[in-house]
């Protein structure tokens, strides 16, 4: 592979996970006069600003990790197929809370999430561990988001 051909593979796969975050911001609505706006908070809710720029990092973070392991293929065939499954799951995550306003069904698919995460984790470890060093802050951040969408559906179900 070229180095254009390269760059622009790490590019395509950074704007394809950057797209699942884009899905979600569509039906993502936090004014003053949201649904969100009327739901109690957990303590320990990070303020609205924080989200953008850590999750254009993870994404940025998780489409290195594709473009590692579709340069590994065929032997990571499996994480790749792992990693779609989380990535679907994260672009379903936020029009199911904010959008369908279902918090319940959102915890659900986000410790599914945490499940595709690890998984991808252990399975791109054999054929590319880079790809798991890729994603443990996607894994931790996520931990995080679990935990407070449980507190979440805690103190508004």
């Amino acid at each position: 592979m070229t180095g254009v051909a390269r760059i622009a593979a790490i590019v395509g796969c950074i704007l394809l996970c950057q797209a699942a975050g884009a899905i979600g911001a569509l039906t993502t609505q936090t004014g003053s006069s949201s649904w969100y706006q009327t739901l109690e908070k957990p303590s320990f809710n990070p303020p609205g600003w924080v989200f953008g720029p850590v999750w254009t990092l993870l994404y940025a973070l998780m489409g290195v990790a594709l473009f590692v392991l579709i340069r590994q293929w065929p032997g990571s065939r499996v994480a790749v197929i792992l990693f779609g499954v989380q990535l679907l799951l994260n672009a379903a995550w936020t029009p199911v809370f904010f959008g369908a306003h279902q918090i319940g069904a959102a915890l659900l698919i986000i410790i599914a999430m945490w499940l595709a995460i690890a998984a991808t984790m252990a399975s791109a470890w054999f054929v590319a561990p880079a790809v798991t060093w890729l994603l443990l802050p996607y894994l931790l951040w996520v931990s995080f988001a679990t935990v407070l969408n449980g507190a979440f559906w805690r103190l508004n179900a």
